[in-house]
């Protein structure tokens, strides 16, 4: 019964290792959210530079450009939450990654998770980081023609500062 026991529990232990396809397609997924990204700022540039080439000056184009990179850039942050993802559930589950130590053993703590909690709240982060800077995208290319909605933009924005005051709060016990 204990040689049972042990085979079953080795092969319950064993099959952890499925979070592999979380991690490789994980960093797969930051691998082409980051190409995508720089592929939009390298057509972003190519826009400035025809636009200036031309001496043309389009109505929007500060929009554009802005938006083009913020664009760019909210694609970053969600490929820096699928790093994070993929590391911390390799560390979680499977092992310590090695080469995030410095020469002395000391961990690296950009990216070491250490519990669900932790990764959870890594991610969540980045998260709401995404969400502003989707935010301010949005706003960026909002046309606003009266005083009460130019309220509505300053009381949005003091939310977001508030709530990312308090996200930076989060977890630091003083």
């Amino acid at each position: 019964m204990h040689f049972l026991e042990n085979i079953f529990e080795q092969g319950i232990w064993s099959s952890r290792l499925i979070i592999l396809l979380a991690v490789v397609f994980g960093l797969l997924g930051a691998f082409i959210l980051f190409a995508i990204a720089s592929f939009d700022i390298y057509n972003t540039m190519l826009y400035v530079i025809n636009t200036y080439a031309t001496h043309a000056h389009p109505e929007h184009f500060h929009e554009e450009v802005v938006g083009g990179i913020i664009g760019a850039v909210d694609l970053y942050l969600i490929g820096v939450v699928m790093i994070i993802f993929s590391f911390g559930l390799y560390e979680l589950f499977i092992s310590e990654i090695d080469p995030a130590k410095d020469r002395d053993g000391h961990e690296n703590q950009l990216l070491a998770v250490h519990s669900l909690d932790q990764l959870k709240d890594k991610i969540s982060k980045v998260i709401v980081m995404v969400l502003v800077v989707g935010f301010f995208q949005k706003v960026g290319h909002t046309v606003f023609t009266g005083a009460l909605e130019l309220l509505y933009l300053a009381l949005s924005i003091t939310a977001v500062a508030v709530g990312l005051y308090f996200l930076s709060k989060v977890g630091h016990h003083e």
